[in-house]
């Protein structure tokens, strides 16, 4: 199944942010061994560094998306994708916008995230972390 996981998701690993942490960890561990077809939007990247290295440092927060992008397929962000999200009338966030149509652009049938209302329109599967936790544990995802 291949989830892009939105970077509200990623943030909860990377800081450690309770009371998310565990299930998000799940999930990379799913990713990481092949359970989820893991992906991360590329806009995503650059924001995972600069939260990350606000409060890790920059040698930190380095190794940690190292390690991300060893597990994590990049869902490209290109010009089409741009332009698209900015005609997308269907999403209030113009990041959200973007997200979904890296997800679209990458063949992803779903988004992980804790955001859902930002995806309320999506044309795929939208699901909030601990029900994507139990959809692949149960084998329905």
């Amino acid at each position: 199944m291949k989830v892009l996981f939105d970077a509200n998701v990623l943030l909860d690993v990377l800081l450690a942010r309770e009371p998310h942490l565990d299930t998000a960890r799940k999930l990379v561990a799913l990713v990481d061994a092949q359970r989820i077809e893991g992906y991360v939007c590329a806009t995503a990247v650059t924001t995972l560094y600069y939260i990350g290295a606000k409060t890790l440092g920059r040698n930190d927060v380095r190794a940690s998306l190292r390690t991300l992008l060893g597990m994590f397929r990049v869902a490209p962000v290109d010009g089409e994708v741009l332009r698209h999200a900015l005609d997308a009338t269907d999403f209030s966030d113009y990041e959200d916008a973007v997200v979904h149509g890296a997800a679209h652009a990458a063949g992803c049938v779903a988004v992980v995230t804790r955001d859902e209302d930002g995806f309320a329109n999506a044309t795929m599967a939208v699901f909030q972390p601990p029900a994507l936790l139990a959809a692949v544990v149960a084998g329905s995802a």
